[in-house]
């Protein structure tokens, strides 16, 4: 308790921590949906894109989030939108611009700034990273994530198990696509301070895969996913201050933790069935 009490004293930290809450149950939220509909590496293709955008606005001195934010957006609806062509299957399609904005942000930095602080940081994350104004925007878009989540919540869950049902119940369901992947893109670029870029996806998958493992019903796997990554991250940070690990990695770890738990639960509970 001493330490923790201790790692509050820190200024930094509780930013970290008050941004990174915020991230994380955005993340997790969206992370079902992306899960069931098998879009589940979209936030590590989108992740790629904000890294080539931030290395491209660090290179000609623009704001990195004010850049990165809607290029990543535009990137998410390109990406739905070949994909609803049927011409590029998903996974191929991540993996295309995945790679494109990758090997163009290794490229501009290695011909401007060369691996920086500011850089590595996108990349690899850094809780030193969140300034007091990171954490203000943080705090404004997760409360519209949220509240967009909250509000569209029968439409996603409609898109999210039957598009065939959902387009005969009069649902725009590329319109709701279109929202998911936007609101995903949002949180992607705020989560990359905390996370970086190799990271940032973990927080969308983990949550929802565990819960998956002992919730069957949307709303049990939702509700399960934003509590656990809460749980998980502030579990994550506060052993990334005790044994001084990378922030985003510890969280990483801290949230396979709980998945091989929750399998481990399952297994045994499936067993004392039998």
């Amino acid at each position: 308790m001493a330490a923790v009490l201790e790692m509050l004293s820190y200024p930094f930290m509780v930013r970290a921590l008050i941004g990174g809450i915020l991230i994380s149950l955005c993340a997790s939220l969206l992370g079902v949906s992306l899960v069931l509909k098998r879009y589940s590496m979209i936030g590590d293709g989108l992740s790629h894109v904000s890294f080539g955008a931030l290395s491209i606005a660090l290179a000609i001195g623009w704001s990195p989030l004010k850049l990165s934010i809607p290029v990543v957006v535009l990137a998410a609806f390109f990406l739905l939108r070949i994909t609803e062509n049927g011409k590029v299957k998903s996974d191929a399609a991540i993996a295309m611009i995945s790679a494109s904005a990758l090997a163009v942000g290794i490229v501009v930095t290695s011909l401007t700034t060369g691996m920086t602080t500011d850089v590595s940081s996108y990349m690899f994350g850094s809780i030193l990273a969140m300034s007091t104004a990171d954490v203000k925007m943080a705090a404004v878009l997760s409360v519209v994530v949220l509240g967009l989540f909250v509000f569209c919540y029968n439409k996603i869950f409609a898109v999210t198990f039957d598009e065939n049902f959902a387009k005969a119940t009069g649902v725009s369901v590329s319109s709701y696509n279109v929202l998911i992947a936007v609101l995903t893109a949002v949180t992607i670029v705020l989560g990359m301070r905390m996370m970086g870029a190799m990271l940032i996806s973990s927080l969308i998958i983990f949550p929802a895969l565990t819960s998956m493992r002992v919730f069957k019903s949307f709303k049990g796997v939702v509700w399960s996913s934003g509590i656990l990554s809460v749980i998980c991250f502030c579990i994550g940070m506060t052993a990334s201050y005790l044994c001084s690990t990378p922030a985003g990695a510890s969280v990483v770890l801290v949230n396979l933790a709980a998945f091989l738990l929750f399998t481990l639960f399952t297994i045994i509970r499936k067993n004392g069935r039998r």
